[in-house]
């Protein structure tokens, strides 16, 4: 972990920095609290979430993300904003300069964004060849062998480099050039095992190789058929990706009314809306690529998706965009011109991927043999050694890899077989290592499917389009980074503004454009300087749209934000995974589980599910409660339990207890119990935002607005101390369910700490830990005689887990969740908390 600078000349390193951060599985939002301070210390800005949830790109100059996944991504590269991987702030400071963006990019198009590369011994114009392509798909290059170079290309490791690095045990591989040819070949990259010297597998006698095995596929998981027969892994919690968004359901869906029902419970238990009107909603579900429901939403962009990218986004409460997984977006009814009448088989690939592609083919309009005869059209195969493939060659078969099939797809139309990447098969690679990898083209969707349609747009629309074509002017448009977009880093001084409204901000010079433009070799094909001048002309053309576009987006909540984690206590996990169980998975709230007879038809349905805490209106009255909350419900008002989904959490002030914690970790509307008695005074539902909850000397006693909370809540999805270890003494004062149930509200892991209890951390060295830090692991205890006995046996047990210990008062955990960020102070140590009070 990087430490806050400890010298002045490298304060002001961020000063002019405005960063914005995407919480996902992979930055989990203690690693995105971490890297906040890091940057505050260099003079940096963090810019919070708004209400809704959305980035502040009006004012953000760099977004850390290790995902491009994002909903706002396709706005970042339409205003060229740099979205860079934590990496990048790493190496800044290191430099004591901004570092390029190019390298650290998380958008997985740029396949060598991880590779730090050096040559040796390679002729000077492979050398150039090499660097060059390398540096254009995202890698860096250094002249000498550093601890932080990660592949050397070499022809022998005879060479003084590799002597080098083998002689230091540096974690380095060293390969063949044939490895980055291929890979450049390819547009995609491949592993390197077969091509790591001293004894490549490409170069040895084939009768002393083994069988290439067919590799696992992870990535397309929930994305291997357009129309799932159910809903797999269902959620234990309610999907909160739908929180504020209206859903609309095609009536091509081909799924029976029982399913549509669950669906739509889902949905709603979520905070989303079921809607008629495709004007209204956030999100179209349909099946196919036609109808005038299809055109409109697709022409409004508005997020179009089929079945399997809706339940994608209920089992793993995560956005995706639709355009990201070839097969969760609406098929072409009679699929891609061309492919009718061909008969297609597969060889060489297993398990999901071949589901996959015989889908993929199916979706195309060809028809998929098991069996390959002499009447078939193509073999698709992953490799180019297999009965198939040499029965093919006889037949004169059309043989090509999978990546035909998926760009004929992606790009609407039928490739041609001679482009040479279709028919490259690397020796010993089985190509299903890079199934799924392939976007789809928005652009050529519109062209196909939705030309046209500006006349009839609403403004929101059309500033949408604005927005989805000056992403397209700044993207590349050939080569394998086809449709990245580099951000601009900006010299000193040089200020691009773009209208008062919607002002780029000032980029600093210290990290300058180096040579970010001139890096790129012959293989790819990049945008120019005055390409970029003409998209830069445009945005500011189309600059007071975008304004009025982020105005009225304010209006809307979307309240996405994927989560993540790292590595925690082994003992804790599995426990974890002992107690969770399918049944729990299924569990809907009490609303959501209505008894079959027939609702009351004067009964209206459900429009705000409130949680109630410090609301004395009740107290020491229990037939008063009972029918102020029919009253309540027949307004469409449901007063509902901290562990059922809600839209508000209603108080009279920002209090510390369960109930208010617990919910807020869910992002609700929080509103002033005051709406509650109005309604119940005036019996007609006040508008809730007349009624938002207004606490500044609570706001201050507890250092964090209402608005801020509420939208890193909203970020965190519930994962704010997503595996993050948290034990608490049997004894604690108040008892330790009330901390459980606030603790893992927020994703923790939370387990008693009794010391004989059997309840350890794995033991742990740095070695087996890769050389990471220590992660901290916390024990919530209070000062009693008893609790502290227990603290040198925790401090020792997470020692011997290569772990931090810190025992805490139980202050810490209600901190964090108040404020929804997480942080550390030496005040919250136990020995200083109670202390100061002796």
């Amino acid at each position: 972990m990087l430490q806050t600078p400890a010298m002045s000349d490298s304060k002001g390193l961020f000063s002019e920095c405005a960063f914005a951060f995407v919480p996902s599985v992979h930055l989990a939002p203690k690693e995105i609290s971490d890297l906040a301070e890091i940057i505050k210390g260099r003079g940096g800005t963090v810019l919070d979430p708004r209400r809704d949830g959305s980035l502040r790109l009006e004012a953000v100059s760099h977004i850390v993300s290790n995902t491009i996944d994002f909903p706002q991504f396709t706005e970042t590269q339409a205003f060229m904003i740099p979205v860079v991987n934590p990496g990048w702030i790493k190496a800044s400071i290191q430099r004591n300069k901004q570092a390029q963006v190019r390298p650290f990019s998380p958008d997985p198009r740029m396949f060598f964004s991880k590779v730090i590369l050096t040559c040796a011994g390679l002729p000077v114009i492979d050398k150039e060849t090499i660097i060059g392509a390398t540096l254009a798909m995202g890698g860096t290059e250094t002249a000498d062998v550093t601890r932080q170079t990660t592949h050397i290309c070499a022809l022998t490791t005879d060479d003084p480099k590799c002597v080098t690095a083998i002689e230091k045990g540096l974690k380095c591989k060293i390969v063949l050039p044939h490895w980055f040819e291929d890979c450049f070949k390819l547009g995609k990259r491949i592993d390197e095992g077969p091509y790591t010297l001293p004894d490549p597998e490409i170069l040895r006698r084939s009768e002393t190789l083994s069988e290439v095995q067919i590799p696992q596929y992870d990535h397309l998981q929930g994305a291997t058929s357009t129309t799932p027969n159910h809903l797999t892994d269902a959620p234990r919690r309610a999907a909160t990706i739908f929180r504020d968004k209206k859903v609309m359901l095609s009536w091509d869906l081909s799924i029976t009314p029982r399913s549509v029902e669950v669906i739509k419970q889902l949905i709603v238990n979520g905070g989303g809306k079921i809607v008629d009107d495709v004007e209204a909603c956030d999100y179209f579900v349909c099946q196919y690529r036609d109808g005038e429901q299809y055109v409109k939403a697709a022409q409004s962009g508005k997020d179009v998706g089929n079945l399997s990218w809706l339940y994608h986004l209920i089992t793993h409460n995560e956005w995706t965009s639709p355009l990201r997984r070839l097969l969760h977006y609406p098929v072409p009814r009679d699929g891609i011109p061309g492919f009718r009448d061909l008969k297609i088989c597969l060889s060489n690939y297993g398990g999901d991927a071949r589901i996959y592609l015989e889908n993929l083919i199916r979706a195309c309009g060809a028809t998929y043999t098991k069996t390959m005869k002499a009447e078939n059209t193509h073999l698709i195969t992953a490799r180019n050694s297999s009965e198939k493939y040499e029965a093919a060659k006889d037949w004169n078969i059309e043989t090509v890899n999978h990546l035909w099939i998926e760009e004929s797809y992606a790009k609407c139309e039928m490739q041609r077989v001679t482009v040479p990447k279709y028919s490259h098969f690397p020796v010993r690679t089985n190509l299903g290592e890079v199934i799924g990898q392939t976007f789809f083209d928005e652009y050529c969707l519109r062209e196909t499917y939705y030309p046209g349609g500006e006349e009839g747009m609403s403004p929101r629309a059309q500033r949408k389009r604005k927005i989805l074509e000056a992403a397209q002017e700044n993207s590349y448009n050939h080569g394998p980074a086809e449709g990245v977009v580099i951000g601009r880093q900006e010299q000193k001084g040089e200020e691009t503004v773009i209208d008062d409204s919607f002002m780029t901000p000032i980029r600093p010079g210290k990290g300058g454009r180096g040579k970010e433009n001139d890096d790129t070799p012959s293989v790819v094909s990049t945008g120019s300087r005055s390409a970029k001048s003409k998209a830069l002309s445009n945005l500011q053309r189309i600059a007071p749209d975008i304004a009025l576009y982020e105005k009225e987006k304010k209006r809307t909540k979307d309240g996405h934000g994927p989560w993540g984690g790292k590595r925690a206590a082994d003992q804790i996990d599995k426990e974890r995974g002992r107690t969770s169980s399918p049944a729990q998975a299924m569990d809907i709230d009490d609303e959501g589980k209505r008894p079959a007879k027939k609702r009351r038809s004067s009964r209206p349905d459900v429009e705000m599910r409130v949680v109630l805490t410090g609301f004395t209106r009740w107290v020491n009255g229990k037939s008063k409660e009972d029918a102020e909350r029919r009253k309540l419900r027949d307004m469409g008002i449901l007063i509902v339990q901290d562990n059922q989904p809600c839209d508000y959490l209603a108080a009279p002030h920002m209090v510390r207890t369960v109930k208010f914690l617990k919910t807020l970790a869910k992002g609700p509307t929080i509103l002033s119990s005051d709406f509650i008695d109005a309604a119940l005074d005036t019996g007609e539902v006040p508008d809730p935002d007349k009624f938002l909850l207004d606490d500044k000397e609570n706001e201050k006693k507890f250092g964090v607005t209402i608005e801020t909370a509420v939208s890193r809540a909203r970020a965190n999805l519930g994962k704010l101390l997503w595996t993050v270890p948290i034990y608490c003494t049997a004894n604690i004062c108040n008892g330790p369910e009330s901390y459980k149930a606030i603790a893992e509200a927020n994703g923790a892991m939370f387990k008693l700490y009794r010391a004989r209890s059997g309840t350890t951390i794995k033991p742990t060295t740095e070695e087996e830990d890769g050389g990471a830090p220590p992660e901290p692991v916390y024990l919530l205890s209070s000062n009693s005689a008893d609790e502290r006995s227990l603290w040198p046996k925790f401090e020792e047990m997470a020692r011997k887990g290569h772990m931090e210990p810190r025992i805490v008062a139980a202050d810490w955990l209600l901190d964090v969740a108040m404020t929804q960020q997480v942080s550390f102070d030496e005040k919250y140590l136990a020995k200083n908390f109670f202390d100061k009070d002796v």
